[in-house]
């Protein structure tokens, strides 16, 4: 008989275990991301499952994506800009000098955001009426104003847990340690899943709001037994003078300037959604999520990964490897994102119903939802390689350059709004193409002031392989379209929902193999990497060992997209 003691020791020691190898780490993070992704698209399944029901709970359900935005600025200004100011570094290099200085430098750290953080929550809990009063408009109704309220009242709790948790985070990847890092996203959107299941018949939307703080308990908890086995112990330090701490601080104005601006649009959105009504929030807001996924996936990582050989790079003389480098990786991003914004853009409405469709999400609302995703999916790849851009720019240490390009795709998103909603009466629609036109702008803008840094967007390196890949894109499209159109009209009931899968995935396996055949038809060079780097993942047992690489982290990366 098999011992349960074994088995918790073994599965104990996988949790502790050290990640030595770039591909290693890097394996876990993938494969964590695209299971919170995943379950984050579950978690708000459940939800609608739950909560629109009606009209009120569906505004109910609304309210509570509205209570997640001071909460979470507070978060992304306060705690994450102290993060990724340059913890990590900072408490890298002191733990290569002194272990017990290193810990002592992260209490400090710790409570002094804490203190900063803990002064704000109180003046937001106090003076949650009037900012949620001034942040939303018209449509918001009083009876959602009174919850959302509530619900912001309560998930500022859950946002301490997480400024703990984060803290803990940073610790254990300067330790190399990523498994119980990469799990605690999952351990939250379960808690948010369980606690809406468990008590929703009790207390309505408000066990959504539970859920987050138990979920972000839970996102802390999973990390202290790592934690006190590694030797950390937190101490009631509050010394600004101490080595490194005053470095952090100084480090920390640059970035808070880039999360204000990004912030500034998500409370704009919020206002802007609400002055529309008809749940107009919900909807781009699920548009958003699905959206993210292809970004997620392939923006993100591969900007991640290239991010420090661009600023190893970016030091030598004679930037040819920079270059080659960074046209590379925009290459393979729209290799990959490209066919992805196809097959949103087509397969919008059964997306939307294969993800968030349940028996009471109205079709209406599905319709709407899935042409918002059509929208912002013309713009997946420039958001995609925008993510590369941002830490190109990083690694050249030039953080005026985003920061400006930021700053103006805010004001022409706001432009765009006021005219398209106010002028023009596009409703939510005016918020998917203010999305899809900032997104170019940035990208285009980008692309000019880094082109006039290191002079490297030629035709032949990068915008004939571009046109390449649009090219293949363009005959996926076709072939997807008529396939899923007639298919659709002739074969398949796709008011059932397995005639849907099937549809859905035959047409698409069809669409994708006709981008393959194009782009080896064309030459796409980006197919013949991407051949060799799934041969390496096949063998995925040996990247899971370690080796004597060591994974250098980022002071810039952090999760994009909740």
């Amino acid at each position: 008989m098999i011992s349960f003691n074994k088995i918790f020791k073994a599965n104990s020691q996988w949790l502790a275990k050290k990640q030595n190898s770039i591909l290693s780490a890097a394996f876990i993070i993938t494969a964590a991301n695209i299971s919170s992704s995943l379950l984050g698209l579950l978690r708000e399944r459940v939800l609608i499952k739950l909560f629109f029901n009606n009209v009120s709970s569906q505004q109910a359900y609304e309210a509570f994506q509205i209570a997640f935005q001071i909460p979470d600025l507070l978060f992304q200004l306060i705690v994450l800009g102290a993060l990724s100011a340059a913890f990590i570094p900072l408490f890298t290099e002191l733990k290569r000098k002194d272990k017990k200085k290193a810990f002592q430098f992260t209490s400090i750290v710790m409570n002094l955001v804490l203190l900063i953080f803990a002064f704000f929550s109180i003046l937001a809990f106090i003076f949650a009426r009037q900012i949620t009063l001034a942040r939303t408009g018209i449509e918001f109704t009083p009876e959602q104003v009174n919850v959302a309220v509530n619900l912001t009242r309560i998930m500022l709790f859950a946002q301490f847990f997480f400024a703990i948790s984060n803290f803990l985070t940073g610790i254990l990847q300067a330790y190399q340690r990523f498994i119980v890092p990469a799990i605690a996203p999952l351990i939250y959107n379960l808690g948010i899943i369980l606690s809406s299941l468990f008590f929703a018949k009790y207390l309505g939307i408000y066990a959504a709001g539970l859920g987050v703080v138990i979920g972000a308990a839970l996102h802390m908890l999973i990390q202290f037994p790592l934690i006190l086995k590694i030797g950390y112990r937190w101490q009631a330090l509050f010394d600004w003078r101490f080595i490194g701490v005053k470095k952090l601080f100084k480090m920390m104005p640059p970035r808070l300037m880039s999360v204000g601006v990004g912030e500034l649009q998500n409370l704009a959105m919020g206002f802007f959604a609400t002055s529309i009504g008809d749940l107009s929030f919900v909807i781009i807001n699920l548009a958003r999520r699905l959206m993210t996924l292809p970004i997620r996936f392939f923006g993100v990582p591969i900007s991640q990964a290239s991010f420090p050989f661009l600023s190893e790079e970016s030091a030598a003389i004679n930037r040819k490897k920079f270059n080659q480098l960074l046209l590379q990786s925009l290459n393979q991003i729209s290799f990959l994102a490209m066919p992805a914004s196809v097959l949103l853009l087509i397969l919008r409405v059964p997306a939307v119903r294969l993800v968030f469709g349940t028996a009471n999400f109205p079709w209406q609302t599905t319709i709407t939802t899935g042409k918002i995703v059509a929208l912002i999916a013309i713009s997946i790849t420039a958001q995609a390689m925008v993510q590369l851009l941002i830490r190109s720019f990083y690694a050249l240490k030039d953080t005026k350059s985003p920061f400006m390009v930021s700053t103006i795709s805010v004001i022409i998103y706001l432009i765009i709004n006021t005219l398209g909603i106010y002028v023009f009466n596009w409703g939510v629609f005016s918020l998917g193409i203010s999305i899809t036109v900032t997104a170019f702008v940035e990208l285009l803008l980008m692309l000019l002031l880094l082109d006039k840094k290191i002079k490297c967007f030629t035709f032949k390196d990068f915008f004939f392989p571009q046109l390449k890949i649009l090219l293949a894109s363009f005959f996926m499209a076709v072939f997807l379209y008529l396939p899923f159109k007639i298919l659709d009209e002739v074969i398949f009931d796709t008011t059932r929902t397995i005639d849907l899968i099937a549809l859905t995935i035959s047409t698409s396996t069809v669409a994708l193999l006709v981008y393959l055949y194009f782009s080896i038809l064309f030459d796409v060079r980006e197919l013949t990497y991407f051949n060799s780097l799934i041969a390496k993942f096949g063998k995925w047992r040996p990247v899971l060992e370690d080796s004597q690489e060591i994974l250098l982290d980022s002071s810039i990366e952090e999760e994009l997209f909740k």
